[in-house]
């Protein structure tokens, strides 16, 4: 009898097993939030490509200089639609770089050092829906939108189904460190594409962010700028828990316009 009663109980517990796996299964195929369904076989790296003639750019310049993205309009439409009209409104001139990340990333577009919003700031922006596409990835220079806040209980992060928002403030990323082969070994043996491995091995990035943020635009010039904010010596941690950099970086204004073909010869 007790055989009998472990033998069921051994049932029970494989049947939820492969329950709770078919959930998480169906969850990860079909949802838009969290973690992404990549095809790789249908993946396009976007930012590899040469830029075409009349694409939307943004020109953001800075305290150390300027920087110049290409914007994805197609993969990330609500994204590049609110940075486009902010830019426009004047909402980043003068605001600050709030956050680098030893080489990794800066953070910018915030209302002072400290990551507070800038005046005008809504709500509403602030919880845009995160746009994900398995065109664009995390590499170096990619323009990306800051997260804010997520929506949804223990199980929905547990199968990774909550909703993500982001806000005003963008990042540009630098690079995580490849020079570790066995540490690249390992990254390309895990990817699922030979070509994504090559292309963060080659032009750097940052893995980790794969499919967890809106990118939606690409540095085409300025990157020597990007990379030197990125690297920028740091303040202490503040109260908000960011570390700005030790001497202030600003931007001083974004200036959305078209790729030309005066800049044909300075693409990366």
């Amino acid at each position: 009898m007790k055989r009998r009663s472990l033998s069921t109980l051994g049932i029970f517990l494989l049947a939820a097993s492969v329950v709770s796996f078919i959930i998480f299964y169906v969850i990860v195929m079909v949802s838009n939030q969290g973690y992404s369904y990549v095809d790789v076989n249908t993946m396009e790296l976007t930012q590899l490509r040469e830029i075409e003639e009349g694409a939307p750019i943004a020109v953001i310049d800075t305290t150390l200089g300027e920087i110049r993205c290409v914007l994805y309009p197609e993969y990330a439409p609500k994204t590049v639609a609110q940075f486009t009209r902010l830019a426009e409104n004047g909402y980043y001139d003068n605001t600050y770089v709030f956050e680098a990340k030893n080489d990794v990333y800066f953070a910018a577009g915030a209302g002072d050092a400290d990551g507070s919003l800038p005046d005008g700031a809504t709500e509403e922006q602030e919880r845009l829906p995160q746009e994900l596409h398995q065109n664009l990835w995390p590499l170096r220079g990619a323009l990306c939108a800051l997260n804010t806040t997520e929506e949804g209980g223990y199980f929905a992060r547990v199968f990774k189904s909550q909703k993500k928002y982001t806000g005003s403030r963008f990042m540009i990323l630098g690079s995580v460190d490849f020079s570790d082969e066995e540490f690249v070994q390992q990254f390309r043996d895990a990817s699922g594409s030979e070509e994504l491995a090559d292309a963060f091995i080659e032009r750097g990035g940052v893995p980790n962010f794969s499919q967890q943020v809106t990118v939606f635009g690409q540095v085409y010039e300025g990157m020597e700028v990007s990379d030197a904010i990125c690297a920028a010596a740091l303040a202490q941690e503040n109260a908000a828990g960011y570390t700005p950099p030790a001497e202030e970086i600003r931007i001083l204004s974004v200036t959305i316009g078209s790729y030309g073909e005066e800049e044909t010869e300075t693409q990366e």
